[in-house]
């Protein structure tokens, strides 16, 4: 079995730049040492099109190495066993690669939501619900991964259930605003459900004769990563600072205990803020666009990169230092949380 561990980056809420920490997290992971694997569980590909540059829809379609191909033969009914997917290295990053998306992945949501409610006239379905775990097991022991980020898409798929159900670990990438207030207390009842539905698939006596074997997991909180706001003095501005407030609100009065009920906390030791936020992540203004322009993380960028001189210069390369910061700060977090988990 691979000691690699699974970490989910979910919320139904879109535009909470998910995707933009998967990648800037994974680079800083690598450069500190570890191996990891970056999923692009998202059928709009934002991900893949971040690390690979891919211009046209195409282009994604094209590419037969990535998720959805790679589960063909499980969920298509394909008599060959599920082969590791043969990662895109990532480019001037040893240790990182990426697992592209597919945007036809969306297509086996139907049919692996039948599978995950098996009755015992459902012989034919056993294998899908541990056919991704299987995969990303298979992938993680091909390159000796320590850690697989998974980078998941706004909804409540089926899909986002599996994979949910899959991981190790997880965390609410948020914005200060209404919306993730609204979700956070939405997903304080849909992910104690998605843990009660994977415990009936640990007993369901169909799939303990599965090929691909679905996994005994409690996946593990690790925090909210706030981000998309504007600061002043170091501080959120006032308008941001209520929404902060409103999140943190949620999460200790709903969401933790929530979570607590179904033991999906890890020791409060692990825990150094009492509000339960991973990392703070201001804007990244004019940077992402550079960082989508040469197909890096904001604080990876040179002076080369971003073509600028004076002023203008010297206040972007404080910004990818103050980065780069965060993000350094954010691995160790995730290296402390997860250290002690197989």
């Amino acid at each position: 079995m691979s000691n690699c561990k699974k970490i989910a980056f979910f919320n139904h809420k879109g535009g909470v730049s998910k995707t933009t920490t998967v990648f800037n997290l994974g680079w800083m992971l690598a450069s500190k040492g570890k191996k990891v694997i970056m999923i692009d569980a998202d059928s709009q590909c934002n991900l893949t099109g971040m690390v690979m540059g891919f211009k046209g829809l195409d282009e994604l379609s094209d590419n037969k190495n990535n998720i959805k191909d790679a589960l063909s033969y499980a969920f298509e009914s394909v008599p060959r066993v599920i082969e590791p997917v043969e990662c895109f290295e990532i480019d001037n990053r040893k240790n990182l690669y990426l697992m592209p998306g597919n945007i036809k992945f969306a297509e086996y949501d139907i049919t692996l939501g039948m599978a995950q409610t098996l009755s015992d006239t459902m012989i034919t379905l056993q294998n899908l619900p541990g056919a991704i775990n299987y995969l990303l097991d298979k992938t993680a022991k091909k390159y000796d991964a320590d850690y697989i980020l998974i980078d998941m898409s706004p909804s409540l798929s089926s899909i986002n259930q599996n994979l949910f159900m899959i991981s190790d670990y997880f965390t609410i990438p948020t914005a200060p605003d209404y919306f993730s207030v609204m979700a956070l207390e939405s997903l304080s009842n849909i992910l104690p459900k998605w843990y009660k539905q994977s415990l009936k698939l640990q007993n369901n006596e169909i799939l303990q004769d599965a090929v691909y074997k679905f996994p005994n997991k409690t996946p593990k909180f690790l925090g909210n990563i706030i981000q998309q706001f504007n600061v002043r003095n170091n501080q959120p501005t006032r308008g941001f600072k209520k929404w902060f407030d409103k999140i943190n609100e949620y999460t200790n009065d709903k969401f933790i205990p929530a979570l607590k009920k179904e033991s999906m906390l890890l020791d409060s030791s692990y825990y150094i803020d009492k509000n339960y936020i991973l990392s703070e992540i201001k804007n990244f203004n004019s940077l992402i666009t550079y960082a989508q322009e040469h197909n890096k993380p904001v604080f990876a960028l040179t002076k080369d990169n971003l073509g600028q001189s004076g002023h203008i210069l010297t206040s972007s390369e404080g910004s990818i230092e103050n980065f780069r910061e965060l993000f350094s700060n954010l691995a160790d977090n995730i290296m402390r949380m997860t250290d002690d988990k197989c």
